[in-house]
């Protein structure tokens, strides 16, 4: 059974609210009454909101109901992401919940406009990213939240202006409204950004400008997509030489519209000349903007095939599109590698994919490469990035996969950060390194008869979903590549056995996960991943062995990773994997069932005591100067 909480009552309101407080437990709703009145209005949650029913345990009895956080026995925050619901956030109803501080409905599809959030006047988050949410905030939709920390918006369809009530929040540090249709001016945020971790996001949206003074000590990626300027972008122009630039292209304008005019008439004029105007007219304009990029040789062919070339999906639980839907879409070129370039698009649907355009297939035969395609469609893993289709031609191919919102593993260990973004902590490189050898063991078991599953395992194909799970990409192309340009390019011909002998082994995606596991706990680049051809010698792992032989500073570990207090030994435990993996002598490398049996055991804390999970340590608390002895640390590197 259900029991209703004494609601507290605060000093210095009026007689009549303190003796409601009072009052009010004999007559309102129980907490469980109002979360089944606001799952009705709710949709599509499946069976996944079974457990919230009137008839067993309270929603914060053991176990709690699902999504439903609390604290001290009343509801105090709820997560429901990734359910794929629809329907109607009812706001109202959740004002009921007095303790009520966070809400999260991240990654679902309600749309329509802006619930009114503002009347949960107590809330501290507010998690809406990755919805369907359109339309104008309004100027007062954040008012009366005085103690509202964190929002965030980001990839909904929100147009409009920024609302003002936003920048005068007194307890806001984090906000992100990236990828949105946000227009006009940022408004001049009043909070002071200086503490750990706070950040403004505001970008790929359609803002102009100045960058307000207060926001001129965030990382400048977080402007990009705008037309904006100002620290930390370059500096905006003065209004003297707009105005003068202005009066130059009016002027210009306006000469060469009489010069048209003076044209036409000529034209007109003379009945030859204007037989030649009418045929020139009747004549298609020349090309178009295909993914981002003017025309080259290859988009003049798609276009000259027109509804001709179609796409091959090879997954029958995805909406199948157009090829040239897809090269129309709206495109944003994400990077270009050794094997090709990738854009992002997005079609009529609202889906993100990635094109990823490869020209070193073309010793491939069409059937072969379709069969080998159709095989990794059939792949089906959570940390496996998903193939949705390909286009063949003997000169390039596109493959269209799925996007992944927070981008590559490399680029969040590597990419500059301004000052207080934090950098991946323990737990999330932890879950990180789990996802990634699941996915590798399912390659392995699934793609048996490949030498190597995957081939090209490194950081930057490690991608990360909106939950910072991992998802491989960029796996088992080495039957299609062409082998030259694999054994350039390709992570598995930088190991110690081709550099050696020639040759792979089944131990060498092995490798590649032992230095992607050094990669991830200290933060330094493989450097000679960056080499053409052979690997040589394994510098980073050459590096980690010097440093555990001789005596254990804390150098080893990236001084970005903040950790739990108590979890030195379970990292410890990691990197005696990954050496483990990238051992040079393959009779000694581990076989890639011990690696993952080993990483699955990892926990975040040493110890499974309550009272350590409530204490997370500083960068001095994580890192040990003990000694490592031979013992913990057998390893073995070719100089």
């Amino acid at each position: 059974m259900v029991h209703n909480k004494l609601k507290p009552c605060y000093y210095g309101f009026p007689l009549l609210f303190i003796l409601a407080c009072f009052v009010a437990p004999s007559w309102s709703e129980t907490e469980a009454e109002i979360l089944l009145r606001f799952k009705d209005s709710l949709a599509n949650y499946g069976s996944q909101l079974d457990d919230w029913n009137g008839s067993g345990p309270g929603p914060c009895d053991n176990p709690n109901w699902t999504g439903v956080r609390c604290f001290k026995g009343s509801v105090f925050g709820l997560k429901l992401e990734n359910m794929g619901l629809t329907g109607v956030i009812d706001v109202d109803t959740l004002t009921g919940l007095q303790l009520l501080r966070t809400v999260s409905f991240m990654n679902n599809s309600f749309g329509g406009p802006f619930p009114e959030v503002k009347k949960l006047t107590s809330l501290r988050a507010l998690y809406l990213a990755y919805n369907h949410y359109s339309g104008e905030i309004r100027n007062d939709g954040f008012t009366g939240m005085p103690a509202l920390q964190r929002v965030f918006l980001a990839w909904n369809n929100f147009s409009g202006s920024i609302p003002k009530s936003l920048a005068t929040l007194p307890s806001l540090f984090q906000l992100s409204l990236e990828q949105n249709h946000f227009e006009g001016r940022i408004p001049d945020f009043q909070q002071d950004f200086k503490q750990d971790g706070s950040f403004v996001n505001l970008a790929y949206n359609k803002l102009e400008g100045p960058i307000p003074y207060s926001l001129r000590k965030m990382n400048a990626s977080f402007f990009e997509g705008n037309n904006l300027c100002g620290e930390p972008l370059p500096k905006c122009s003065s209004s003297r030489k707009k105005r003068t630039i202005i009066i130059i292209i009016v002027v210009a304008g306006s000469l060469v519209v009489l010069a048209l005019i003076a044209a036409v008439s000529y034209i007109l004029k003379d009945p030859a000349m204007a037989s030649r105007f009418k045929k020139a007219k009747k004549k298609k304009p020349a090309g178009n903007v295909i993914m981002g990029k003017k025309e080259d040789q290859s988009s003049h062919h798609y276009r000259k095939l027109g509804e001709k070339a179609k796409l091959y999906f090879v997954r029958n639980d995805r909406e199948k599109f157009q090829l040239q839907e897809l090269l129309r879409a709206s495109a944003e070129v994400l990077g270009s590698g050794s094997f090709g370039s990738s854009y992002k698009a997005v079609i009529s649907s609202g889906e993100a994919l990635v094109v990823k355009r490869f020209k070193q297939m073309n010793n491939v035969g069409k059937e072969e490469f379709r069969e080998h395609m159709v095989r990794l469609g059939r792949l089906s893993h959570p940390n496996l990035l998903s193939l949705v289709a390909f286009y063949y031609r003997k000169e390039e191919k596109l493959l269209v996969s799925d996007f992944a919102p927070n981008g590559s593993l490399a680029s969040h260990l590597h990419a500059r950060r301004g000052p207080g973004e934090p950098g991946l902590d323990w737990p999330t490189r932890l879950k990180i390194i789990k996802g990634v050898a699941k996915g590798l063991a399912y390659l392995y078991n699934e793609l048996s008869n490949l030498a190597l599953p995957h081939g090209h395992l490194k950081s930057s194909n490690v991608l990360l979903n909106h939950t910072f799970d991992p998802l491989l990409s960029d796996y088992a192309l080495l039957p299609v590549m062409n082998k030259e340009h694999a054994q350039q390019f390709m992570v598995a011909y930088k190991s110690p056995e081709f550099s050696q002998y020639d040759r792979t082994t089944r131990k060498t995606d092995v490798w590649s996960l032992g230095i992607l596991i050094l990669e991830m706990l200290t933060g330094k680049f493989p450097a000679n991943y960056l080499r053409q051809g052979k690997g040589g010698n394994a510098d980073l792992a050459t590096w980690v062995n010097s440093v555990v032989r001789e005596e254990w500073t804390g150098e080893v570990f990236d001084k970005d990773m903040k950790g739990t207090k108590n979890g030195e030994g379970e990292m410890l435990k990691l990197l005696k994997i990954g050496m483990g993996c990238c051992e040079w002598d393959i009779e000694k490398r581990w076989e890639l069932r011990e690696a993952l049996e080993r990483i699955e055991e990892l926990k975040e804390r040493d110890s499974d005591n309550v009272e350590d999970y409530s204490s997370y340590g500083s960068e001095g608390d994580v890192y040990s100067s003990r000694a490592v002895t031979d013992d913990e640390f057998s390893f073995s590197v070719q100089a």
